[in-house]
């Protein structure tokens, strides 16, 4: 989920300035400034030891949003200038998705349970003498402490205390991650494990110091935008509806304006995914499957493919509304570039695996882009709607707006709904379950992994809660103008 904190708006800072740069020409000359302007000598405070600590910092988050690694990074002499070179001249964004900045991630220890000063050095000693590796001990002050090197985390000391003076304190993107794809290093630095990771992007919305960067393709987006000789089509996520308080036709108005040539919604899409799932879901409970799963959400299909392989003979086989609009633009523009954008960074992976999809652009990035490019959601750039996409396509940006679409267009379809709204450990060990007992409480098994559906992606301009509001408001407004 995506609630707004200092780092997010330092991320989405860095992003406008860097499209502003980009726009006016600049970007070469004047990047290496920006941690000079966002960290200046005479700053009244700095998050940081010190602000040549933070220049270093901002300069290693630029980096990942110009488009490359920071696993690479081994000459830090290397300007952005030179880093910004690369990215004018390259001609395919990097396979990676997510990085982590060395600098920034410093903070966490890795000991969980934590000694506070309501620990009353009590006769009893429960802490002490129930911990299975005598870890605890007292200090000076007569109060308990635990040495790092031996516990292992049990939790048993906090659980007898009975002054609740011991709080567990966990690292919070490992807390985060629900198929345990994060963890320290050798040097106290967080590392993700590629092949357990499902890029549901839970880890970038939970550290608190912003270490966790994407590796964006806008830089590569913007040079599309700005090639006069070349075509290139947005193909609009359903969620945009939860992203901005404008009508939809204002908002895709505004995205053509940015310079795309064409602007179509993704609910298009989702509108075959409907039918074609309605269909298989039939299919397969006339065959006497116990029950099918969606397959539109990339960071399930993920989880299933690395975590939960028993799974994998009840997920549908149906595409994602993504895949069938995108194979409608290049049918329509088969020399475009064809641009997905939404709240998603699971999507950059499925996007790196369909030949339709070029590049994968968040509606962080594309909030920075408008603000970078000074482009506002205005009436008078409004488009008119395709009239052919049918509502409960757009459905699919809220949780169970999948199962919603099915039942609203073929309600002959004996469909009894399962929602899993949003990922975490224990619904993954539910997952498990289901799929060794093939057993549920119902036979159509809707997931998504944010909670409240893709309104609420680690890319979201609102929190879950105004995303929502948001989105079934501007829904609504389309209801009523149809």
């Amino acid at each position: 989920m995506a609630y707004v904190d200092n780092t997010m708006i330092i991320r989405r800072d860095l992003l406008a300035r860097m499209a502003d740069l980009f726009n006016e020409g600049k970007l070469i000359a004047e990047v290496d400034r920006i941690p000079l302007e966002m960290a200046p000598r005479r700053s009244a405070k700095s998050d940081r030891c010190c602000i040549y600590r933070e220049r270093v910092i901002i300069k290693e988050k630029l980096i990942p949003l110009l488009g490359f690694d920071l696993d690479e990074y081994t000459d830090e002499l290397k300007t952005l200038a030179s880093y910004a070179e690369d990215a004018l001249k390259r001609k395919n964004p990097i396979n990676k998705i997510l990085t982590v900045v060395d600098e920034a991630c410093t903070s966490c220890v890795k000991n969980s349970y934590i000694v506070t000063n309501l620990c009353k050095g009590c006769v009893a000693h429960p802490c002490m003498m129930n911990c299975p590796k005598e870890s605890i001990s007292w200090n000076a002050n007569g109060q308990a402490q635990i040495d790092p090197k031996t516990c292992i985390n049990c939790g048993i000391c906090m659980s007898v205390c009975p002054y609740h003076s011991i709080i567990y304190m966990p690292v919070p993107c490992e807390n985060a991650c629900p198929v345990g794809a994060i963890s320290k290093d050798e040097y106290g630095i967080e590392r993700i494990n590629e092949e357990k990771c499902i890029d549901c992007g839970k880890c970038i919305t939970a550290c608190p110091f912003g270490s966790i960067m994407e590796n964006s393709q806008i830089m590569d987006v913007m040079k599309s935008i700005k090639k006069e000789d070349e075509e290139i089509v947005a193909i609009v996520a359903p969620a945009v509806i939860g992203q901005f308080r404008s009508k939809i036709e204002n908002v895709l108005g505004a995205i053509k304006k940015l310079g795309f040539s064409e602007v179509i919604e993704v609910a298009k899409g989702a509108n075959i995914t409907t039918a074609n799932e309605a269909d298989e879901l039939l299919e397969r409970l006339e065959a006497k499957a116990p029950f099918m799963t969606t397959s539109c959400c990339p960071a399930y299909v993920s989880a299933v493919d690395k975590h939960i392989p028993e799974m994998k003979k009840y997920i549908s086989h149906t595409k994602s509304p993504m895949y069938y609009t995108a194979e409608i633009a290049r049918a329509k523009y088969p020399k475009a570039k064809i641009v997905f954008i939404g709240p998603c960074i699971a999507k950059r992976r499925e996007g790196m695996n369909d030949p339709n999809v070029d590049y994968v652009m968040t509606f962080e990035e594309l909030s920075a882009l408008f603000k970078g490019w000074k482009v506002e959601i205005e009436i008078e750039n409004a488009v008119n709607l395709d009239k052919s996409i049918l509502n409960h396509g757009r459905a699919y940006a809220a949780s169970g707006g999948v199962a919603q679409s099915v039942l609203e267009l073929k309600p002959y379809v004996n469909i009894k709904p399962v929602i899993v709204n949003g990922l975490d450990k224990k619904k993954i060990n539910m997952l498990k379950a289901f799929a060794k007992t093939g057993k549920t409480s119902g036979n159509f098994i809707e997931v998504m992994a944010c909670e409240g559906g893709c309104i609420s992606g680690p890319s979201s301009n609102f929190d879950p809660k105004t995303g929502s509001k948001v989105y079934e408001k501007n829904l609504s407004d389309i209801i009523i103008t149809e």
